[in-house]
Formats: structure tokens, sequence, C-alpha cells
């Protein structure tokens, strides 16, 4: 059975006859579609994408709270509390002050 043969055999198409030959209107909708897409991936990938804040910033963004979450949110940033934070952290000591903490957390360890 030559190919000719088996394509006269196929049964009708179902698609609409301006679908089953696509012209420009089509193409520009599916372009479109891509775009709509594209920009719907963009944005949920958006959080995961964006730039990440430096140690230093995130310290600074803990001015304002109390003393021991302050300190407990250094620890967490840093991986530890500086020798120095400690006994404030243990209630050992007066919490120094905010200037203070911010110079002894971004010191290296």
């Amino acid at each position: 059975m030559t190919p000719a043969e088996l394509v006269a055999q196929l049964a009708p198409s179902r698609l609409p006859p301006t679908m089953q030959a696509p012209g420009w209107p089509e193409y520009l909708a599916l372009f479109g579609l891509g775009l709509l897409a594209g920009l719907a991936l963009a944005w949920l990938l958006s959080p995961l994408l964006g730039r990440r804040l430096s140690r230093a910033e995130r310290i600074r963004r803990t001015r304002g709270l109390p003393a021991g979450e302050r300190l407990l949110a250094i620890a967490r940033i840093r991986g530890g509390l500086p020798a120095a934070l400690r006994p404030a952290a243990y209630g050992a000591a007066p919490p120094p002050p905010d200037a203070e903490i911010e110079r002894i957390a971004r010191r290296g360890r």
C-alpha cells in the first residue's frame, strides 16, 4: 500500500477548515498566548530570582527589635553569636548600644 492510499483511507478531519491550514491571525494568537504564558511564568519565578540581601544588610534590618530578639536574629544570620555579644544574650551583661551591636556582628568570626 502506498502512502497516498493510506492517507485516502483516513477519516476526514474533525477540525474546522480554518484550523486545518492556520493563517497569520492564528499564528498571532498563538504568539500572544505564548507571551502571556511567559509573563505568568516570570511572575511565578520572580521571588526565586530576586536579589538576595547581603549579610550586613540583613543585620542592619534587625534595628528596632528588642535587644534579646535582635541578638537572636543576628545569631541566626551569622550562624552563631560573636563572643562579645554572648554575655548580653544570656542576661549576664546589659546589651550594648545598637551601633556597637552592628559593629560587632559585622566583624569576622
